[in-house]
Protein backbone atom coordinates (compact mmCIF):
# COMPACT_ATOMS: atom_id res chain seq x y z
CA UNK A 1 0.00 0.00 0.00
CA UNK A 2 1.59 3.04 -1.02
CA UNK A 3 0.24 5.52 0.75
CA UNK A 4 -1.76 3.96 3.78
CA UNK A 5 -4.01 6.55 5.90
CA UNK A 6 -2.57 7.10 9.55
CA UNK A 7 -5.64 8.41 11.70
CA UNK A 8 -2.56 9.93 13.63
CA UNK A 9 -1.10 12.20 10.66
CA UNK A 10 -4.24 14.15 10.91
CA UNK A 11 -3.45 17.36 12.24
CA UNK A 12 -5.66 18.48 14.60
CA UNK A 13 -5.18 22.32 14.48
CA UNK A 14 -6.67 21.75 11.07
CA UNK A 15 -9.22 18.74 11.70
CA UNK A 16 -12.17 21.01 13.00
CA UNK A 17 -15.09 22.51 10.57
CA UNK A 18 -14.25 26.32 10.84
CA UNK A 19 -10.33 25.16 10.70
CA UNK A 20 -10.59 23.00 7.87
CA UNK A 21 -12.91 25.24 5.89
CA UNK A 22 -10.47 28.51 6.17
CA UNK A 23 -7.49 26.76 5.47
CA UNK A 24 -9.69 25.34 2.24
CA UNK A 25 -10.60 28.84 1.10
CA UNK A 26 -6.72 30.29 1.81
CA UNK A 27 -5.24 28.28 -0.18
CA UNK A 28 -7.60 29.25 -3.17
CA UNK A 29 -6.65 33.06 -2.80
CA UNK A 30 -3.91 35.37 -1.61
CA UNK A 31 -5.46 36.83 1.45
CA UNK A 32 -9.07 37.30 2.53
CA UNK A 33 -10.53 39.70 5.00
CA UNK A 34 -11.86 38.48 8.48
CA UNK A 35 -15.60 39.89 7.18
CA UNK A 36 -15.20 37.55 4.18
CA UNK A 37 -13.58 34.53 6.04
CA UNK A 38 -16.63 35.23 8.42
CA UNK A 39 -19.18 34.96 5.84
CA UNK A 40 -17.51 32.57 3.62
CA UNK A 41 -17.71 30.64 6.95
CA UNK A 42 -20.61 31.34 8.80
CA UNK A 43 -18.66 32.08 11.40
CA UNK A 44 -19.04 34.30 14.57
CA UNK A 45 -16.53 37.09 15.49
CA UNK A 46 -16.06 35.72 18.42
CA UNK A 47 -15.70 32.03 17.29
CA UNK A 48 -13.65 32.75 14.04
CA UNK A 49 -11.07 35.11 16.11
CA UNK A 50 -10.85 31.51 18.15
CA UNK A 51 -10.08 29.27 15.25
CA UNK A 52 -8.11 32.02 13.64
CA UNK A 53 -6.04 32.11 16.49
CA UNK A 54 -5.18 28.61 16.98
CA UNK A 55 -4.12 28.55 13.12
CA UNK A 56 -1.82 31.68 14.20
CA UNK A 57 -0.29 30.13 16.88
CA UNK A 58 0.43 26.94 15.18
CA UNK A 59 2.02 29.16 12.33
CA UNK A 60 -0.11 28.07 9.46
CA UNK A 61 -1.83 31.85 8.66
CA UNK A 62 -0.52 35.53 9.26
CA UNK A 63 -2.77 38.08 10.26
CA UNK A 64 -2.17 41.82 9.16
CA UNK A 65 -4.10 44.38 11.15
CA UNK A 66 -4.54 47.58 9.56
CA UNK A 67 -6.95 50.59 8.92
CA UNK A 68 -8.28 51.11 5.54
CA UNK A 69 -9.44 54.75 5.87
CA UNK A 70 -10.56 54.95 9.17
CA UNK A 71 -11.64 51.40 9.80
CA UNK A 72 -9.63 48.23 10.93
CA UNK A 73 -9.20 46.16 8.53
CA UNK A 74 -7.78 42.62 9.58
CA UNK A 75 -6.48 40.25 6.21
CA UNK A 76 -5.53 36.97 6.42
CA UNK A 77 -3.26 34.56 4.28
CA UNK A 78 -1.47 30.82 4.28
CA UNK A 79 1.87 30.97 5.77
CA UNK A 80 4.20 28.87 4.00
CA UNK A 81 4.11 26.32 6.50
CA UNK A 82 0.48 26.44 6.38
CA UNK A 83 0.68 25.58 3.13
CA UNK A 84 2.67 22.64 3.55
CA UNK A 85 0.64 21.36 6.40
CA UNK A 86 -2.56 21.81 4.45
CA UNK A 87 -0.99 19.94 1.59
CA UNK A 88 0.02 17.28 3.85
CA UNK A 89 -3.87 17.24 5.38
CA UNK A 90 -4.97 16.47 1.85
CA UNK A 91 -2.60 13.62 1.56
CA UNK A 92 -3.64 11.79 4.46
CA UNK A 93 -7.54 12.07 3.46
CA UNK A 94 -6.53 11.05 -0.15
CA UNK A 95 -4.94 7.82 0.92
CA UNK A 96 -8.20 7.82 3.74
CA UNK A 97 -10.40 8.03 0.33
CA UNK A 98 -8.12 5.54 -1.56
CA UNK A 99 -8.75 2.90 1.22
CA UNK A 100 -12.62 3.47 1.39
Amino acid sequence: MANAFDPTALDAVIHGRVRLGMMAYLASVDEASFTELKARLGASDGNLSTHLRKLEDAGYVQVKKRFAGRKPLTTVRLSAQGRRAWIAYLDQMKALLGNA
